[in-house]
């Protein structure tokens, strides 16, 4: 199932609570922008690869082309997180809930930015979806456990995968390199962290944008009081609008973002900072080929760990690692309780 352009026009017209749930939508993919998408770009910037207004230039361009490309060649992540909590029942209730889960995803990840900490949208996203579920239908049983799965295996992926693939991209890197003159290789690396910034950026609107599309499917056949549909098609004005508020959120900012990731946490060569950033793509290419919803956040900072550790333990920025690690933790029953919260609230509002 899919909907044509004027036909959401249409409905968007005469259906104030579409209206209501598209802004929310388009809020939590702007604050993603704002917020998640900095860190693909945080290593090319800390290493003076390029500067902070070309590279979210870089960022806004890339993740657009991500989300369209990729979605249309693989939208198993959209579906994964569409099916992942139930929203059946009284359409008008689910869709208040899913509103209340999208308020709380935007609050909890404005309020982490306004402290530098990298969350993962991602990750809010699933709890406070999960959150507003377990509202709707007062308990577990508005949680698909057989999807959910896949986002734990999406922790574990975006964890272990990412530290492990810096920490052998970038001794695999200095083994190569290790006889070639340091003036040319710096002067590669360089360019060579453009592009792998390019790539992270792709990668995270492939992964996140799906994950997005998907919620912004289940709010539009919500308002058209459809809440049985299990399977459907991502229209391609949809991925247009997706990426396009996407690349806007990139380009308001995150410098704040930037610093904590890039610059805070470890001290990199461009040589290291090529290393983490390939890493990091290659971990979100394989996640997203495979549908497995995973953290673009945790998969880039991890994979900056790894680098950083293969030098030495000592050269992480260890107290830096313990706030973000914290936040991750904390996301899952913060968000996820604001989500339950603000539904029961909606619900008995409106």
């Amino acid at each position: 199932m899919t909907i044509e352009f004027s036909d959401f026009l249409s409905q968007l017209m005469h259906s104030p609570a579409l209206l209501i749930t598209v802004l929310l939508t388009l809020g939590v993919i702007l604050v993603n922008g704002w917020t998640d998408a900095p860190n693909a770009i945080a290593t090319c910037v800390s290493t003076r690869s390029i500067s902070v207004r070309s590279a979210i230039l870089m960022a806004a361009v890339f993740n657009f082309l991500g989300v369209l490309f990729m979605t249309a060649v693989n939208a198993t992540v959209a579906e994964t997180i569409y099916n992942m909590v139930d929203f059946r029942g009284d359409p008008h209730t689910a869709l208040v809930a899913l509103c209340a889960a999208l308020f709380a995803i935007v609050t909890w990840a404005t309020a982490a930015w306004a402290f530098g900490i990298p969350t993962s949208e991602s990750h809010a996203l699933i709890a406070g979806l999960s959150g507003s579920a377990i509202a709707l239908h007062n308990g577990l049983s508005g949680i698909n456990g057989r999807e959910w799965m896949k986002v734990l295996y999406g922790l574990v992926l975006s964890t272990l995968l990412g530290f492990f693939m810096g920490w052998l991209c970038v001794k695999l890197t200095a083994f190569f390199c290790r006889r070639m003159d340091r003036r040319k290789t710096t002067r590669f690396f360089g360019g060579a962290q453009v592009a792998g910034g390019a790539a992270m950026a792709f990668m995270h609107g492939a992964q996140d944008g799906q994950k997005f599309m998907g919620v912004f499917m289940l709010g539009i056949f919500l308002a058209q009081g459809t809440d049985t549909v299990t399977t459907f098609t991502i229209p391609v004005w949809l991925m247009l609008l997706c990426s396009a508020v996407m690349g806007l959120g990139t380009s308001i900012g995150g410098y704040r973002i930037i610093k904590s990731v890039g610059m805070d946490m470890v001290k990199l060569e461009k040589y290291e900072g090529f290393s983490a950033d390939l890493a990091g793509a290659g971990c979100l290419l394989l996640s997203s080929l495979t549908g497995i919803p995973v953290s673009t956040t945790h998969t880039k900072t991890t994979a900056i760990m790894g680098v950083g550790a293969a030098k030495r333990l000592s050269n992480v920025n260890w107290s830096i690692v313990k706030e973000m690690v914290l936040t991750w933790v904390l996301t899952f029953p913060g968000c996820g309780l604001i989500g339950y919260l603000m539904a029961k609230f909606f619900i008995a509002i409106f």
